[in-house]
């Protein structure tokens, strides 16, 4: 059986939103290794400053403000478990078959699932006018000057 225009929209723009999930966590997974990296680059810096700061019997700061608190809310490990316990493309996808609704037809374009949109924008009335402001001509312009200076 044939697919609908209705089913092959739903089938297209499903497939579109699966690969921006995708590559969303993919970026979610390279920024977790590396805000872990970090964590765990701050927390080497702070264990040579208490080196320090004991050897030479000084107190200075061994966080910033910033890697204090993700040291102390998170962790390097805490991220790591989160990126252990899920892997790339966990969730199964399975295409189910979509009841044909609206007729078979499709659904207007929509901007959200980044199709273009015919058709006449709608101006809301406080920028309308704006958008529509009379130009004079630039030689018309120039002669009244001369006319009103000469």
């Amino acid at each position: 059986m044939a697919l609908t225009a209705y089913q092959t929209q739903f089938k297209r723009r499903m497939k579109r939103a699966i690969r921006l999930r995708a590559k969303a966590d993919q970026k979610a997974r390279r920024y977790t290794q590396l805000l872990a990296d970090a964590i765990g680059a701050a927390e080497d810096a702070a264990t040579q400053m208490n080196a320090l700061n004991q050897l030479y019997n000084v107190d200075v700061s061994t966080y910033t403000l910033l890697t204090q608190a993700l040291h102390a809310n998170s962790g390097q490990e805490v991220l790591m478990d989160h990126l252990a316990q899920s892997t790339p493309g966990e969730e199964l996808v399975i295409f189910n078959q979509v009841p044909d609704g609206n007729g078979g037809q499709e659904l207007p374009p929509n901007s959200l699932f980044g199709e273009l949109v015919a058709g006449t924008p709608i101006i809301p009335p406080a920028q309308a006018a704006k958008v529509v402001a009379p130009v004079k001509d630039a030689a018309l312009v120039d002669t009244q000057a001369t006319e009103f200076l000469g």
